[in-house]
């Protein structure tokens, strides 16, 4: 029989994670640090983001958080800026909403931006879309309709419509 180099059971990987609930420093930006939004995700760790100095980047996630912390449109983060390369840099932290609320009030990105909060929660079951009504289609339709009721105005009562019917086939 072999021998069990297993770290534990199926319910091992289970536990909370205390990470998660600990409150963190509030990191701001230093030199060669910019912060940014997640504009589009392009696979293999890559992400397109706009940085809040006006430049889109290429942004690669940094390997400790690969698998750690899961990254979405519209997330906060702050970028590790490449000297080589102007167009690429490196996440190296993501923001949570209140950190963002934080960063806001501080004054250290714009007003504007928008938190693209319940990425990864379940709606309310409202998809907050608004239905609006079009005159022009209104009328396309009113009119159709009367143009049906005049087509069966022009037969007269006893004579029935031209045309195929159900028992003629």
């Amino acid at each position: 029989m072999p021998r069990n180099f297993g770290k534990g059971g199926k319910k091992r990987k289970k536990g909370k994670r205390l990470e998660d609930q600990t409150k963190r420093e509030l990191a701001f930006k230093e030199e060669e640090q910019e912060y940014g939004q997640i504009l589009k995700t392009l696979g293999g760790g890559r992400m397109e983001v706009y940085c809040f100095d006006g430049k889109k980047r290429t942004a690669h996630i940094r390997g400790k958080m690969m698998r750690r912390e899961w990254m979405h449109i519209g997330d906060v983060v702050l970028l590790s800026l490449r000297g080589f390369e102007e167009d690429k840099a490196d996440i190296i932290m993501k923001y949570t909403e209140e950190e963002v609320r934080k960063l806001k009030s501080f004054k250290e990105i714009p007003e504007n931006v928008k938190l693209e909060s319940g990425a990864g929660e379940e709606s309310d079951g409202e998809d907050n879309i608004e239905f609006v009504e079009d005159d022009k289609e209104e009328e396309k339709v009113n009119k159709e309709k009367s143009d049906d009721e005049e087509e069966e105005a022009e037969v007269p009562k006893g004579k029935k419509k031209p045309g195929v019917e159900v028992d003629d086939l």
